[in-house]
Protein backbone atom coordinates (compact mmCIF):
# COMPACT_ATOMS: atom_id res chain seq x y z
CA UNK A 1 0.00 0.00 0.00
CA UNK A 2 1.23 3.62 -1.00
CA UNK A 3 2.34 5.47 1.96
CA UNK A 4 -0.28 8.50 2.42
CA UNK A 5 0.80 11.58 1.43
CA UNK A 6 -0.39 15.13 2.45
CA UNK A 7 -2.44 16.68 -0.60
CA UNK A 8 -1.98 13.77 -2.65
CA UNK A 9 -3.20 14.01 -5.92
CA UNK A 10 -3.92 11.08 -8.60
CA UNK A 11 -5.54 11.21 -12.12
CA UNK A 12 -8.24 8.84 -11.12
CA UNK A 13 -10.26 8.10 -8.31
CA UNK A 14 -12.74 4.77 -9.07
CA UNK A 15 -15.15 4.05 -6.60
CA UNK A 16 -16.42 0.53 -6.97
CA UNK A 17 -14.63 -2.42 -6.86
CA UNK A 18 -16.99 -4.90 -9.25
CA UNK A 19 -16.05 -5.85 -12.55
CA UNK A 20 -16.46 -2.14 -14.15
CA UNK A 21 -14.47 -0.87 -11.23
CA UNK A 22 -11.55 -3.32 -11.03
CA UNK A 23 -11.57 -3.48 -15.22
CA UNK A 24 -11.46 0.71 -15.92
CA UNK A 25 -8.40 1.01 -12.75
CA UNK A 26 -6.52 -1.88 -14.35
CA UNK A 27 -7.10 0.19 -17.96
CA UNK A 28 -5.98 3.64 -16.68
CA UNK A 29 -3.12 2.10 -14.55
CA UNK A 30 -1.93 0.24 -17.63
CA UNK A 31 -1.56 3.81 -19.60
CA UNK A 32 0.16 5.01 -17.20
CA UNK A 33 -2.43 7.22 -14.91
CA UNK A 34 -2.54 7.33 -11.28
CA UNK A 35 -5.45 5.49 -9.62
CA UNK A 36 -6.67 4.87 -5.67
CA UNK A 37 -9.80 2.47 -6.31
CA UNK A 38 -12.13 2.40 -3.32
CA UNK A 39 -14.89 -0.58 -2.50
CA UNK A 40 -17.11 -0.35 0.76
CA UNK A 41 -16.98 -3.85 1.33
CA UNK A 42 -15.08 -7.07 -0.63
CA UNK A 43 -14.50 -7.07 -3.97
CA UNK A 44 -17.23 -8.27 -5.92
CA UNK A 45 -19.19 -8.35 -2.88
CA UNK A 46 -22.07 -6.82 -5.07
CA UNK A 47 -23.91 -8.19 -8.50
CA UNK A 48 -20.54 -9.07 -10.22
CA UNK A 49 -20.55 -12.06 -7.96
CA UNK A 50 -24.17 -13.11 -9.09
CA UNK A 51 -23.89 -13.53 -11.92
CA UNK A 52 -24.95 -16.73 -14.02
CA UNK A 53 -21.45 -17.18 -14.75
CA UNK A 54 -21.58 -17.04 -17.92
CA UNK A 55 -18.80 -15.38 -20.83
CA UNK A 56 -21.86 -14.89 -23.82
CA UNK A 57 -22.99 -13.19 -26.61
CA UNK A 58 -26.40 -12.69 -25.30
CA UNK A 59 -28.84 -14.58 -28.01
CA UNK A 60 -32.18 -13.44 -26.63
CA UNK A 61 -30.74 -10.00 -27.62
CA UNK A 62 -30.94 -10.41 -31.24
CA UNK A 63 -34.68 -10.29 -30.17
CA UNK A 64 -34.23 -6.39 -29.05
CA UNK A 65 -32.14 -5.59 -31.92
CA UNK A 66 -29.37 -4.79 -29.72
CA UNK A 67 -27.00 -6.17 -32.64
CA UNK A 68 -23.55 -3.82 -31.62
CA UNK A 69 -24.15 -5.19 -27.71
CA UNK A 70 -24.22 -9.02 -29.16
CA UNK A 71 -21.46 -7.95 -32.18
CA UNK A 72 -18.92 -7.12 -29.17
CA UNK A 73 -20.06 -9.40 -26.57
CA UNK A 74 -19.20 -12.32 -29.10
CA UNK A 75 -16.03 -10.60 -30.12
CA UNK A 76 -14.85 -10.38 -26.42
CA UNK A 77 -15.80 -14.47 -25.53
CA UNK A 78 -12.09 -14.83 -27.56
CA UNK A 79 -10.45 -12.10 -25.90
CA UNK A 80 -11.05 -13.31 -22.31
CA UNK A 81 -10.57 -16.81 -23.64
CA UNK A 82 -6.87 -16.11 -24.45
CA UNK A 83 -6.41 -13.50 -21.26
CA UNK A 84 -7.70 -16.21 -18.52
CA UNK A 85 -7.86 -19.20 -20.23
CA UNK A 86 -8.27 -20.40 -16.09
CA UNK A 87 -11.22 -18.31 -15.57
CA UNK A 88 -12.73 -18.62 -18.69
CA UNK A 89 -13.57 -22.27 -20.42
CA UNK A 90 -15.34 -22.59 -23.47
CA UNK A 91 -18.73 -24.14 -23.03
CA UNK A 92 -21.57 -26.08 -25.51
CA UNK A 93 -25.14 -24.95 -25.12
CA UNK A 94 -28.11 -27.47 -26.13
CA UNK A 95 -30.99 -25.18 -26.99
CA UNK A 96 -33.74 -27.24 -27.29
CA UNK A 97 -36.64 -27.09 -29.98
CA UNK A 98 -40.27 -26.43 -27.86
CA UNK A 99 -42.91 -26.63 -30.82
CA UNK A 100 -45.52 -24.15 -28.87
CA UNK A 101 -42.54 -21.26 -28.62
CA UNK A 102 -39.98 -20.10 -31.47
CA UNK A 103 -40.16 -21.67 -34.67
CA UNK A 104 -37.31 -23.59 -36.04
CA UNK A 105 -36.20 -20.69 -38.77
CA UNK A 106 -36.28 -17.90 -35.83
CA UNK A 107 -33.75 -20.33 -33.99
CA UNK A 108 -31.43 -21.45 -36.77
CA UNK A 109 -31.69 -17.63 -38.43
CA UNK A 110 -30.62 -16.32 -35.10
CA UNK A 111 -27.92 -18.96 -34.34
CA UNK A 112 -26.73 -18.02 -38.19
CA UNK A 113 -26.22 -14.20 -37.03
CA UNK A 114 -24.66 -15.88 -33.75
CA UNK A 115 -22.04 -17.34 -35.61
CA UNK A 116 -20.93 -14.79 -37.86
CA UNK A 117 -21.92 -11.73 -36.11
CA UNK A 118 -18.40 -11.44 -33.61
CA UNK A 119 -15.78 -13.11 -36.28
CA UNK A 120 -15.26 -16.70 -34.30
CA UNK A 121 -11.91 -18.28 -34.82
CA UNK A 122 -11.46 -20.44 -31.49
CA UNK A 123 -14.77 -22.10 -30.79
CA UNK A 124 -17.18 -24.16 -32.88
CA UNK A 125 -19.88 -23.48 -34.97
CA UNK A 126 -24.18 -24.11 -34.33
CA UNK A 127 -25.04 -28.18 -35.00
CA UNK A 128 -28.36 -29.84 -34.84
CA UNK A 129 -28.38 -32.29 -32.54
CA UNK A 130 -31.17 -35.79 -31.94
CA UNK A 131 -31.69 -35.08 -27.86
CA UNK A 132 -33.08 -38.92 -27.76
CA UNK A 133 -29.01 -39.88 -28.25
CA UNK A 134 -25.76 -38.76 -27.15
CA UNK A 135 -25.19 -36.55 -23.69
CA UNK A 136 -28.67 -35.73 -23.76
CA UNK A 137 -30.15 -39.17 -23.68
CA UNK A 138 -32.61 -39.45 -21.28
CA UNK A 139 -32.20 -35.41 -19.75
CA UNK A 140 -34.87 -34.52 -21.53
CA UNK A 141 -38.61 -34.73 -21.73
CA UNK A 142 -39.21 -37.44 -24.63
CA UNK A 143 -41.10 -34.47 -26.62
CA UNK A 144 -37.71 -32.55 -27.17
CA UNK A 145 -36.17 -34.75 -30.08
CA UNK A 146 -34.61 -31.85 -31.58
CA UNK A 147 -32.07 -29.40 -30.47
CA UNK A 148 -29.65 -26.60 -31.52
CA UNK A 149 -26.46 -26.76 -30.43
CA UNK A 150 -24.02 -23.44 -29.99
CA UNK A 151 -21.11 -22.11 -28.41
CA UNK A 152 -20.15 -19.70 -25.24
CA UNK A 153 -18.19 -19.62 -21.98
CA UNK A 154 -18.26 -20.14 -18.55
CA UNK A 155 -16.71 -17.95 -16.12
CA UNK A 156 -15.92 -17.49 -12.35
CA UNK A 157 -17.09 -14.02 -11.87
CA UNK A 158 -15.47 -13.14 -8.63
CA UNK A 159 -12.10 -14.21 -9.95
CA UNK A 160 -12.10 -12.71 -12.98
CA UNK A 161 -12.33 -9.36 -11.01
CA UNK A 162 -9.75 -10.12 -8.13
CA UNK A 163 -7.85 -10.62 -11.79
CA UNK A 164 -8.39 -7.61 -12.86
CA UNK A 165 -7.71 -5.81 -9.58
CA UNK A 166 -3.98 -8.07 -9.10
CA UNK A 167 -3.52 -6.60 -12.67
CA UNK A 168 -4.35 -2.93 -11.61
CA UNK A 169 -2.09 -2.91 -8.80
CA UNK A 170 0.98 -4.91 -10.80
CA UNK A 171 0.80 -1.58 -12.82
CA UNK A 172 0.52 1.06 -10.29
CA UNK A 173 -3.06 1.12 -8.87
CA UNK A 174 -3.64 1.43 -5.26
CA UNK A 175 -6.60 -0.79 -4.07
CA UNK A 176 -8.56 -0.30 -0.95
CA UNK A 177 -11.27 -2.69 0.04
CA UNK A 178 -13.46 -1.93 3.29
CA UNK A 179 -13.15 1.71 2.63
CA UNK A 180 -16.16 4.05 1.60
CA UNK A 181 -16.25 7.57 -0.55
CA UNK A 182 -17.89 8.90 2.50
CA UNK A 183 -17.62 12.31 1.14
CA UNK A 184 -17.12 13.60 -2.16
CA UNK A 185 -16.82 18.35 -2.82
CA UNK A 186 -15.51 20.06 -5.99
CA UNK A 187 -12.05 22.12 -4.51
CA UNK A 188 -11.03 24.14 -7.59
CA UNK A 189 -9.68 21.69 -10.32
CA UNK A 190 -10.11 18.61 -8.17
CA UNK A 191 -12.42 16.77 -6.47
CA UNK A 192 -11.81 16.50 -3.03
CA UNK A 193 -13.02 12.78 -1.50
CA UNK A 194 -12.95 11.38 1.85
CA UNK A 195 -11.93 7.78 2.10
CA UNK A 196 -12.97 5.80 5.37
CA UNK A 197 -11.65 2.87 5.93
CA UNK A 198 -13.07 0.32 8.84
CA UNK A 199 -12.02 -2.93 10.03
CA UNK A 200 -13.85 -6.30 9.35
CA UNK A 201 -15.87 -7.35 11.80
CA UNK A 202 -14.77 -4.20 13.32
CA UNK A 203 -16.60 -0.74 14.33
CA UNK A 204 -13.44 0.54 14.55
CA UNK A 205 -12.40 3.01 11.69
CA UNK A 206 -9.09 4.49 10.79
CA UNK A 207 -8.55 8.59 10.36
CA UNK A 208 -10.23 9.29 7.12
CA UNK A 209 -8.48 9.99 4.04
CA UNK A 210 -8.32 13.17 1.96
CA UNK A 211 -7.40 12.28 -1.71
CA UNK A 212 -7.38 14.95 -4.25
CA UNK A 213 -8.02 13.38 -7.74
CA UNK A 214 -8.60 14.89 -11.07
CA UNK A 215 -11.34 12.48 -12.62
CA UNK A 216 -14.09 10.15 -10.59
CA UNK A 217 -14.89 7.16 -12.23
CA UNK A 218 -18.47 5.87 -10.40
CA UNK A 219 -18.61 2.62 -10.88
CA UNK A 220 -20.70 2.03 -8.00
CA UNK A 221 -23.21 -0.10 -9.37
CA UNK A 222 -26.67 0.35 -7.83
CA UNK A 223 -25.51 3.21 -5.84
CA UNK A 224 -24.46 4.98 -8.81
CA UNK A 225 -26.78 8.36 -8.42
CA UNK A 226 -26.51 8.27 -4.62
CA UNK A 227 -22.61 9.08 -5.32
CA UNK A 228 -23.71 11.78 -7.81
CA UNK A 229 -25.57 13.43 -5.33
CA UNK A 230 -22.98 13.64 -2.91
CA UNK A 231 -21.24 15.23 -5.83
CA UNK A 232 -23.31 17.75 -6.25
CA UNK A 233 -24.95 18.31 -2.89
CA UNK A 234 -28.71 17.93 -4.80
CA UNK A 235 -30.99 15.61 -5.95
CA UNK A 236 -29.77 14.26 -9.60
CA UNK A 237 -31.73 12.92 -12.43
CA UNK A 238 -32.54 8.82 -11.84
CA UNK A 239 -31.46 7.03 -14.28
CA UNK A 240 -31.08 3.77 -12.71
CA UNK A 241 -33.30 1.17 -13.18
CA UNK A 242 -33.15 -2.09 -10.75
CA UNK A 243 -33.62 -5.30 -11.99
CA UNK A 244 -32.84 -8.41 -9.35
CA UNK A 245 -31.65 -11.76 -11.13
CA UNK A 246 -32.30 -14.47 -8.82
CA UNK A 247 -29.96 -18.31 -9.05
CA UNK A 248 -30.87 -21.66 -7.62
CA UNK A 249 -27.95 -24.29 -7.22
CA UNK A 250 -29.08 -27.50 -6.99
CA UNK A 251 -27.47 -31.14 -6.91
CA UNK A 252 -26.45 -32.52 -10.16
CA UNK A 253 -29.51 -32.99 -12.60
CA UNK A 254 -27.20 -34.93 -15.13
CA UNK A 255 -23.97 -35.91 -16.71
CA UNK A 256 -21.99 -34.67 -19.23
CA UNK A 257 -20.59 -30.64 -19.80
CA UNK A 258 -23.36 -29.03 -21.55
CA UNK A 259 -25.53 -26.39 -20.52
CA UNK A 260 -29.31 -26.36 -21.19
CA UNK A 261 -30.67 -23.15 -22.50
CA UNK A 262 -34.73 -23.43 -21.91
CA UNK A 263 -37.44 -21.22 -23.36
CA UNK A 264 -40.70 -20.41 -21.44
CA UNK A 265 -43.71 -19.29 -22.69
CA UNK A 266 -43.66 -15.57 -21.15
CA UNK A 267 -40.72 -15.08 -23.87
CA UNK A 268 -37.88 -15.47 -21.46
CA UNK A 269 -35.32 -18.06 -21.16
CA UNK A 270 -33.50 -19.76 -18.59
CA UNK A 271 -30.06 -22.18 -18.24
CA UNK A 272 -29.37 -24.69 -16.65
CA UNK A 273 -25.40 -25.40 -16.16
CA UNK A 274 -22.86 -27.79 -14.85
CA UNK A 275 -21.34 -26.16 -11.34
CA UNK A 276 -18.25 -26.65 -9.51
CA UNK A 277 -18.54 -30.51 -10.68
CA UNK A 278 -20.97 -31.77 -8.61
CA UNK A 279 -23.64 -29.24 -8.66
CA UNK A 280 -26.58 -27.77 -11.52
CA UNK A 281 -27.18 -23.54 -11.37
CA UNK A 282 -30.46 -22.94 -12.85
CA UNK A 283 -31.26 -18.76 -13.73
CA UNK A 284 -31.78 -16.42 -13.98
CA UNK A 285 -34.82 -13.77 -12.67
CA UNK A 286 -35.77 -10.73 -13.95
CA UNK A 287 -38.17 -8.77 -11.41
CA UNK A 288 -38.10 -5.17 -10.50
CA UNK A 289 -36.21 -4.41 -7.59
CA UNK A 290 -36.71 -1.04 -5.15
CA UNK A 291 -33.69 0.29 -2.92
CA UNK A 292 -36.37 0.07 -0.47
CA UNK A 293 -37.14 -3.49 -0.89
CA UNK A 294 -34.48 -4.58 1.68
CA UNK A 295 -32.49 -7.48 1.40
CA UNK A 296 -31.33 -8.80 -1.79
CA UNK A 297 -32.46 -12.66 -1.92
CA UNK A 298 -34.33 -14.96 -4.18
CA UNK A 299 -37.85 -14.86 -3.32
CA UNK A 300 -40.45 -17.90 -3.11
CA UNK A 301 -42.06 -16.91 -6.36
CA UNK A 302 -38.83 -16.74 -8.22
CA UNK A 303 -37.43 -19.98 -6.52
CA UNK A 304 -40.93 -21.95 -7.57
CA UNK A 305 -41.00 -19.92 -11.33
CA UNK A 306 -37.29 -21.77 -11.79
CA UNK A 307 -38.05 -24.80 -10.74
CA UNK A 308 -41.48 -24.69 -12.72
CA UNK A 309 -39.77 -23.86 -15.68
CA UNK A 310 -36.78 -26.07 -15.81
CA UNK A 311 -39.19 -29.02 -14.66
CA UNK A 312 -41.19 -28.13 -18.00
CA UNK A 313 -38.19 -29.53 -19.78
CA UNK A 314 -36.02 -31.97 -17.34
CA UNK A 315 -37.19 -35.56 -17.74
CA UNK A 316 -37.27 -36.01 -13.56
CA UNK A 317 -39.16 -33.13 -11.77
CA UNK A 318 -37.00 -30.22 -9.90
CA UNK A 319 -38.01 -29.76 -6.68
CA UNK A 320 -37.38 -27.89 -3.54
CA UNK A 321 -35.66 -30.76 -1.77
CA UNK A 322 -33.02 -30.73 -4.42
CA UNK A 323 -31.98 -26.79 -3.78
CA UNK A 324 -28.90 -26.96 -1.88
CA UNK A 325 -27.97 -23.02 -2.63
CA UNK A 326 -29.30 -19.52 -3.92
CA UNK A 327 -28.40 -16.50 -4.53
CA UNK A 328 -29.64 -13.50 -5.91
CA UNK A 329 -27.92 -9.83 -7.72
CA UNK A 330 -29.25 -6.89 -8.52
CA UNK A 331 -28.38 -5.34 -12.24
CA UNK A 332 -27.83 -1.53 -12.15
CA UNK A 333 -29.74 -0.82 -15.71
CA UNK A 334 -30.05 2.16 -17.76
CA UNK A 335 -33.20 3.13 -18.04
CA UNK A 336 -34.59 2.87 -21.70
CA UNK A 337 -37.98 3.30 -20.25
CA UNK A 338 -38.75 -0.17 -21.54
CA UNK A 339 -42.21 -1.56 -19.29
CA UNK A 340 -40.67 -5.17 -19.33
CA UNK A 341 -37.81 -5.70 -17.24
CA UNK A 342 -36.38 -8.28 -19.85
CA UNK A 343 -36.84 -5.86 -22.26
CA UNK A 344 -34.39 -3.07 -20.64
CA UNK A 345 -31.16 -2.68 -22.28
CA UNK A 346 -28.44 -4.69 -20.87
CA UNK A 347 -26.16 -2.19 -22.96
CA UNK A 348 -23.91 0.24 -21.28
CA UNK A 349 -24.37 3.90 -20.83
CA UNK A 350 -21.64 5.92 -20.06
CA UNK A 351 -22.82 9.81 -17.92
CA UNK A 352 -19.64 12.65 -18.38
CA UNK A 353 -19.86 15.36 -16.36
CA UNK A 354 -17.73 18.39 -16.89
CA UNK A 355 -19.32 21.49 -17.42
CA UNK A 356 -17.83 23.77 -14.91
CA UNK A 357 -16.72 20.55 -12.49
CA UNK A 358 -13.65 18.16 -12.75
CA UNK A 359 -15.37 15.43 -14.56
CA UNK A 360 -17.40 12.41 -13.02
CA UNK A 361 -18.03 9.53 -15.26
CA UNK A 362 -20.66 7.56 -14.16
CA UNK A 363 -21.46 4.19 -15.40
CA UNK A 364 -24.99 2.62 -15.91
CA UNK A 365 -25.30 -1.29 -16.96
CA UNK A 366 -23.07 -3.14 -18.86
CA UNK A 367 -22.44 -7.04 -18.69
CA UNK A 368 -19.35 -9.32 -17.03
CA UNK A 369 -18.96 -10.10 -20.71
CA UNK A 370 -18.32 -6.68 -22.07
CA UNK A 371 -16.57 -5.18 -18.99
CA UNK A 372 -13.23 -4.70 -20.90
CA UNK A 373 -14.41 -2.79 -23.59
CA UNK A 374 -16.57 -1.00 -21.70
CA UNK A 375 -13.51 0.11 -19.91
CA UNK A 376 -11.91 1.42 -23.16
CA UNK A 377 -14.32 3.35 -24.08
CA UNK A 378 -14.45 4.88 -20.51
CA UNK A 379 -11.09 5.95 -21.25
CA UNK A 380 -11.97 7.22 -24.43
CA UNK A 381 -14.31 9.49 -23.22
CA UNK A 382 -11.97 10.56 -20.37
CA UNK A 383 -9.37 11.30 -23.24
CA UNK A 384 -9.78 14.94 -23.63
CA UNK A 385 -8.91 15.63 -20.11
CA UNK A 386 -5.74 13.36 -20.54
CA UNK A 387 -4.59 14.09 -23.98
CA UNK A 388 -1.07 12.26 -23.74
CA UNK A 389 -2.66 8.96 -22.38
CA UNK A 390 -1.43 6.35 -24.23
CA UNK A 391 -3.57 3.87 -26.76
CA UNK A 392 -5.93 1.18 -25.41
CA UNK A 393 -3.79 -1.92 -24.70
CA UNK A 394 -6.10 -4.62 -23.09
CA UNK A 395 -7.06 -6.63 -25.66
CA UNK A 396 -3.69 -8.52 -26.43
CA UNK A 397 -2.79 -8.59 -22.47
CA UNK A 398 -3.27 -11.43 -19.89
CA UNK A 399 -4.96 -11.29 -16.54
CA UNK A 400 -2.53 -12.93 -13.65
CA UNK A 401 -2.82 -16.08 -14.03
CA UNK A 402 -3.60 -16.64 -17.81
CA UNK A 403 0.22 -17.62 -18.64
CA UNK A 404 -0.28 -20.64 -20.46
CA UNK A 405 0.84 -21.99 -24.03
CA UNK A 406 -1.76 -21.70 -25.98
CA UNK A 407 -4.25 -20.50 -23.76
CA UNK A 408 -4.69 -24.40 -23.07
CA UNK A 409 -5.97 -25.04 -19.65
CA UNK A 410 -6.21 -28.50 -19.77
CA UNK A 411 -2.19 -29.46 -21.16
CA UNK A 412 -1.39 -26.68 -18.15
CA UNK A 413 -3.51 -28.69 -15.49
CA UNK A 414 -2.26 -31.91 -16.57
CA UNK A 415 1.82 -30.43 -16.60
CA UNK A 416 0.62 -29.61 -13.36
CA UNK A 417 0.11 -33.12 -12.07
CA UNK A 418 3.54 -33.60 -12.68
CA UNK A 419 4.95 -31.27 -10.62
CA UNK A 420 2.41 -31.65 -7.61
CA UNK A 421 1.83 -35.45 -7.46
CA UNK A 422 1.05 -35.12 -3.59
CA UNK A 423 -1.85 -32.94 -4.38
CA UNK A 424 -5.50 -34.45 -4.87
CA UNK A 425 -6.95 -34.26 -8.16
CA UNK A 426 -9.93 -32.35 -7.45
CA UNK A 427 -8.15 -29.79 -5.54
CA UNK A 428 -5.53 -29.65 -8.24
CA UNK A 429 -7.87 -28.86 -10.57
CA UNK A 430 -10.03 -26.51 -8.11
CA UNK A 431 -6.27 -24.24 -7.40
CA UNK A 432 -5.14 -24.53 -11.01
CA UNK A 433 -8.77 -22.95 -12.02
CA UNK A 434 -8.57 -20.27 -9.38
CA UNK A 435 -4.94 -19.23 -9.80
CA UNK A 436 -3.86 -20.18 -13.06
CA UNK A 437 -0.08 -20.11 -13.61
CA UNK A 438 0.24 -18.03 -10.19
CA UNK A 439 -0.31 -21.64 -8.78
CA UNK A 440 2.86 -21.83 -7.53
CA UNK A 441 2.74 -18.87 -5.86
CA UNK A 442 0.06 -19.65 -3.64
CA UNK A 443 1.33 -23.54 -3.28
CA UNK A 444 5.06 -22.40 -2.21
CA UNK A 445 7.84 -24.31 -1.22
CA UNK A 446 4.86 -27.70 -0.19
CA UNK A 447 6.07 -30.52 -0.54
CA UNK A 448 2.58 -32.29 1.05
CA UNK A 449 -0.43 -31.80 2.49
CA UNK A 450 0.81 -31.17 5.93
CA UNK A 451 3.42 -28.44 4.43
CA UNK A 452 0.20 -26.46 3.53
CA UNK A 453 -1.15 -26.34 7.03
CA UNK A 454 -4.51 -27.16 8.28
CA UNK A 455 -6.60 -28.93 5.95
CA UNK A 456 -10.63 -28.23 5.83
CA UNK A 457 -13.07 -29.47 3.43
CA UNK A 458 -12.59 -28.57 -0.40
CA UNK A 459 -8.79 -28.82 -0.10
CA UNK A 460 -8.66 -25.24 1.59
CA UNK A 461 -5.57 -25.03 3.70
CA UNK A 462 -4.33 -22.62 6.22
CA UNK A 463 -1.31 -21.69 3.13
CA UNK A 464 -4.23 -20.80 0.55
CA UNK A 465 -5.81 -18.81 3.45
CA UNK A 466 -2.73 -16.92 3.97
CA UNK A 467 -2.15 -16.51 0.73
CA UNK A 468 -5.37 -14.60 -0.22
CA UNK A 469 -5.34 -12.46 3.06
CA UNK A 470 -1.94 -11.49 2.13
CA UNK A 471 -2.08 -11.04 -2.09
CA UNK A 472 -6.03 -10.96 -2.81
CA UNK A 473 -7.39 -8.84 -0.05
CA UNK A 474 -9.55 -11.14 1.77
CA UNK A 475 -10.49 -9.99 5.20
CA UNK A 476 -13.31 -12.18 6.12
CA UNK A 477 -14.67 -15.78 6.19
CA UNK A 478 -17.15 -15.20 3.24
CA UNK A 479 -14.33 -13.32 0.76
CA UNK A 480 -12.15 -16.77 1.09
CA UNK A 481 -15.54 -19.22 0.87
CA UNK A 482 -18.06 -17.60 -1.18
CA UNK A 483 -15.95 -15.71 -3.43
CA UNK A 484 -11.79 -16.05 -3.61
CA UNK A 485 -12.66 -19.85 -3.46
CA UNK A 486 -16.45 -21.59 -3.91
CA UNK A 487 -15.40 -23.89 -0.78
CA UNK A 488 -18.42 -22.50 1.12
CA UNK A 489 -20.72 -24.65 -1.24
CA UNK A 490 -18.79 -27.94 -0.65
CA UNK A 491 -18.92 -27.79 3.05
CA UNK A 492 -21.82 -28.59 5.38
CA UNK A 493 -22.96 -25.63 7.68
CA UNK A 494 -20.96 -27.12 10.52
CA UNK A 495 -18.05 -26.78 8.43
CA UNK A 496 -18.55 -23.65 7.38
CA UNK A 497 -19.03 -22.40 10.99
CA UNK A 498 -15.88 -24.18 12.02
CA UNK A 499 -13.75 -22.25 9.17
CA UNK A 500 -15.53 -19.25 10.64
CA UNK A 501 -14.47 -19.93 13.66
CA UNK A 502 -10.68 -20.45 13.54
CA UNK A 503 -10.16 -17.67 10.37
CA UNK A 504 -11.61 -14.96 13.38
CA UNK A 505 -9.16 -16.61 15.82
CA UNK A 506 -6.74 -16.69 13.29
CA UNK A 507 -6.65 -12.54 12.91
CA UNK A 508 -6.65 -11.89 16.72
Amino acid sequence: MHDQKDNEIVDLLVVGGGINGTGIARDAAGRGLSVILCEKNDLASGTSSKSSKLIHGGLRYLEYAEFRLVREALIEREVLLRAAPHLVSPLRIVLPHHKGLRPKWMLRFGLFLYDHLGGRKLLPSTSVANLRTGESKDVLKPEFTTGFVFSDCRVDDARLVVANALDAQERGAEILTRTKCSALKQNGDYWEATLSTHGEGSNTKAKPRIVKAKCIINASGIRVDELVEVALGREHENHLRLVKGSHIVTKRLYEGRQLYMFQNPDGRIIFAIPYEQKYTLIGTTDAPYEMSDGAIEISPEETDYLLSAASEYFQNPITHDDIVWSYAGVRPLYDNNKQSASAVTRDYVFDLMDKDMPPILSIFGGKITTYRELSEHAMGKLRKHFPDMPKRWTSKARLPGGNMSNADFDKYVSNKTLTYPWLPSETLLRVTRAYGSNVGKMIGEAKSCDDMGQQFACGLSAQEVDYLCTYEWAKSADDILWRRTKCGLHMSEQERTDFTKWFQARKT
